[in-house]
C-alpha cells in the first residue's frame, strides 16, 4: 500500500470509531459484554497492524529521510528560479512527513486507549462455567474460543465487584486517537486536573544505569587517538576490565559518562495522556451532576455569583461595529462591565467589587482548584493504590491491567505521590457519588509494606486472597474498621480477617514450627 493510501485508510478507520462510539454503561449480561469486548479487541488488532505497517514504512522518523534543500544549502551555481522550485518541493515533502507523523501519533493514541478499555473490562467480568464452575477472565475466555476446559459451552456472567475497574471512564477515552480535540474541550479546572494527573504518572524513580561510556586514549599507528566506548549496564562495575580486553593494557581511561534511565510510574506517553484525559472528563461529569448543588450548600448568595458570571461572559462577546481599535474595544468592555455590575448592585461608586462578593469569588476559585480539580487525581491514585495492594507481583509482571505500561513496583521517590489523602475530595465523592473510597494519609508507607510483604513470602508456597489482602493491610495500619475497609474494597469481612491472620503470622509467628518455616524462607 502506498503512503497516501495508508494515511487515508487509518484516518477513515479512526473516524469510523469516533462516529460509532461505545456504550459501556450497561454490561450486565454475557452477550452485551462480549459484543463490546470483541469490538474493542478487533479494533485493537487492526490498529496494531496499522502501526506495524507505518513503522516499516518509516513513519516513526519521517523527517530523517528528507534532504535539506533551499537557501540554507544554496550555492552560487543555483539560479533563483531553481531555488524557488527546490524550496517549493521541500515544503511539499515536509507536509507529507508531518502527515505521516500525525497519523502514526493518532494510531498510537488509539491503541493506548483501547488497551486501557480492555484492561478495565477484563477486571470487570467474571465468566463462570455452568458445568465445572471454573471462572475465566474475558481475555482468557475469548482466547479459548469461549469453550471451557471441561468442554462445556454454557456460561454465566458475574460482575467482579472486587476487581480494579472503572467502566465510567471508557466512554471518555480517546478511542479514535483524537486526544488533541478532547483536550481542547476541557474546562479550565479540568485542564488543570489533566496536568496534575500527567505529573503524577510521570513521577520518576531513581536513575538506573543504562549504559556507561568511558572516554579513552589508545595508541594506534604511533598516535594517541581519543575514543568513546559505549558499554551496556552489565559492565557498569567492570568497565576497566572490558576496555582493556578490547584495546589492550596500554589504554588510558580519561573520564566516565554514566547514562541513567529514569522510568516513570506509567512508562508510555500516550497511555498517560489517555488516562489523564479520561479521568479528567469523568470528573467533569461528576461536577456537572453535583457541582451546582454543592455550591448552593456552600454560598448563601450564589445568585450574585451567577449574575456576575453572566455579565462578564456577555460583555466579552460584545463587539460594536463603531469601535475599530483593539485598545478602544477593551476600554469599552471594561466600562460596560462596570456599568452593568453597578446596576445590579455588585460594585460601589468607585467600581470596586463589594467585599462579600470578592470574598465569595476567591472562595469559589479555591473550591474549583482544591476540590473539583482534585477529583480526577484522587480517583486515579485510589485505583492505582488498589491495583498495587490487591494484586500479586507475579500477576503484575505477567498480565495486563487497567493501567498499561505501569511499573510492577515503585520506589520511595515514586510513592511520594500517594502521600496526600485529599480528605475533602474523598468526603465529596462519598456523599455525592456514593463512591467506595478511603482517605489514607500514608498510603505510600502502606504500599512499601505491601511490597516488603511480597518479598517475604516470595519463596513460600502460600495461597493468598489478594483482593482481601489490600484491605487487610489498610486495617492493620490505620484506624479504619474491618467493615469500612471491606466495603471500600467490596470483599467479605471473613476474607479480610483471614488475610489479617496471614499478615500477623508472618510478622509474629505464634508456634515454633512457624518460626522455623519463616527462617527457612529467609535463608
Amino acid at each position: 500500500m502506498d503512503e497516501s493510501g495508508m494515511i487515508t485508510e487509518s484516518e477513515q478507520f479512526l473516524n469510523e470509531i469516533e462516529r460509532k462510539g461505545i456504550d459501556a454503561g450497561n454490561l450486565n449480561d454475557l452477550d452485551s459484554f462480549l459484543k463490546v469486548y470483541n469490538y474493542l479487541s478487533s479494533n485493537l488488532e487492526k490498529l496494531q497492524e496499522m502501526r506495524e505497517l507505518m513503522d516499516e514504512s518509516g513513519y516513526t522518523a519521517p523527517y530523517r529521510s528528507l534532504n535539506r534543500y533551499g537557501s540554507t544549502n544554496a550555492t552560487n551555481e543555483v539560479v533563483y528560479e531553481d531555488l524557488t522550485e527546490i524550496n517549493r518541493y521541500n515544503q511539499y515533502f515536509r507536509m507529507k512527513a508531518s502527515a505521516k507523523r500525525n497519523s502514526l501519533d493518532r494510531v498510537k493514541s488509539a491503541i493506548a486507549a483501547h488497551k486501557i478499555a480492555l484492561g478495565h473490562l477484563d477486571e470487570y467480568a467474571k465468566i463462570r462455567c455452568c458445568e465445572c464452575r471454573k471462572s475465566y477472565r474475558a481475555s482468557s475466555f475469548v482466547e479459548r474460543g469461549m469453550v471451557c476446559k471441561c468442554g462445556c459451552e454454557d456460561f454465566e456472567f458475574k460482575i467482579n465487584h472486587s476487581g480494579i475497574h472503572r467502566l465510567e471512564i471508557i466512554q471518555y477515552l480517546p478511542l479514535s486517537g483524537n486526544y488533541m480535540v478532547l483536550m481542547s474541550g476541557l474546562s479550565n479546572w479540568a485542564r488543570e486536573s489533566f496536568k496534575r494527573i500527567l505529573n503524577l504518572l510521570k513521577q520518576k524513580r531513581r536513575g538506573v544505569v543504562k549504559t556507561v561510556s568511558p572516554i579513552i586514549k589508545v595508541l594506534e599507528n604511533g598516535r594517541w587517538i581519543r575514543k568513546r566506548v559505549p558499554l551496556e549496564s552489565e559492565f557498569a562495575d567492570t568497565y576497566e576490565e572490558e576496555v582493556r580486553r578490547r584495546y589492550g593494557k596500554n589504554v588510558r581511561i580519561e573520564r566516565l559518562e554514566f547514562h541513567r534511565t529514569k522510568p516513570t510510574i506509567v512508562n508510555d506517553k500516550h497511555t498517560r495522556t489517555a488516562l489523564a484525559l479520561a479521568y479528567a472528563r469523568h470528573a467533569e461529569e461528576i461536577v456537572e451532576r453535583h457541582g451546582h448543588e454543592y455550591l448552593e450548600e456552600t454560598f448563601e448568595n450564589l445568585d450574585k455569583l451567577e449574575i456576575y458570571d453572566e455579565i462578564k461572559s456577555s460583555v466579552r462577546l460584545e463587539n460594536p461595529e463603531f469601535i475599530e481599535n483593539e485598545d478602544d474595544l477593551e476600554d469599552y468592555r471594561q466600562d460596560r462591565e462596570t456599568m452593568l455590575l453597578k446596576e445590579m448592585g455588585l460594585v460601589d461608586d468607585y467600581g470596586n467589587l463589594y467585599h462579600r462578593l470578592r470574598k465569595d469569588l476567591i472562595k469559589r476559585e479555591d473550591i474549583y482548584d482544591k476540590l473539583f480539580a482534585e477529583i480526577a487525581p484522587t480517583l486515579i491514585l485510589w485505583d492505582i493504590s488498589k491495583y498495587y495492594l490487591c494484586t500479586s507481583s507475579d500477576r503484575r509482571k505477567r498480565y495486563g491491567s487497567p493501567f498499561p505500561y505501569i511499573r510492577t513496583d515503585i520506589d520511595r521517590q515514586q510513592r511520594r505521590v500517594f502521600q496526600n489523602s485529599h480528605f475533602k475530595v474523598v468526603r465529596f465523592l462519598k456523599e455525592k457519588e456514593n463512591e467506595h473510597i478511603l482517605s489514607v494519609p500514608e498510603m505510600d508507607l502502606l504500599l512499601y509494606k505491601k511490597f516488603k510483604f511480597e518479598r517475604q513470602i516470595k519463596n513460600a508456597n502460600i495461597k493468598l486472597n489478594y483482593a482481601a489482602l489490600g484491605p487487610a493491610i489498610i486495617y492493620t495500619n490505620s484506624d479504619y474498621s474491618i467493615n469500612e475497609v471491606s466495603r471500600a474494597f467490596k470483599v467479605g469481612e471473613k476474607s479480610v480477617k483471614r488475610e489479617i491472620d496471614n499478615i500477623q503470622s508472618f510478622q509474629k509467628p505464634r508456634s515454633k514450627k512457624s518460626r522455623q518455616f519463616l527462617d527457612m524462607i529467609k535463608n
